[in-house]
């Protein structure tokens, strides 16, 4: 079983589960339409990760960890206000969110996460 520590709705403090699981770990995913801003970017990023976790036989609420990195952190609440619609209330993994300088200019949001399943 998944034990979210200190959850609020956006993220949780600390994630932990059994080491009987099975860990799915996603690369770090960029937006395929890269003209987008921030929010349009982080959708089509979430829907890319939607889709690999279904691929893995996981699923949104079985996230325990994400890293967030912005190519600007003035934009880190456009990309909340996508990433809050679609995290699974109750199942907020632990996250970190960062600036950093992306692998090119057009890119605004990458994101990796981390699933378990018990």
């Amino acid at each position: 079983m998944i034990e979210r520590i200190e959850p609020n709705a956006r993220m949780s403090m600390a994630v932990s589960w059994p080491l009987n699981g099975r860990m799915v770990v996603l690369s770090g995913q960029v937006a395929d339409d890269r003209d987008g801003d921030v929010a349009a970017q982080t959708a089509d990023i979430l829907a890319k990760i939607d889709a690999l976790l279904t691929k893995a036989g996981v699923g949104r609420k079985d996230i325990v960890s994400a890293t967030i990195w912005l190519s600007d952190i003035a934009t880190f609440d456009e990309m909340n206000a996508v990433w809050d619609a679609w995290v699974v209330p109750g199942s907020t993994p632990a996250r970190a969110c960062v600036e950093a300088r992306l692998a090119h200019p057009s890119l605004r949001v990458e994101i990796q996460v981390h699933a378990v399943t018990a």
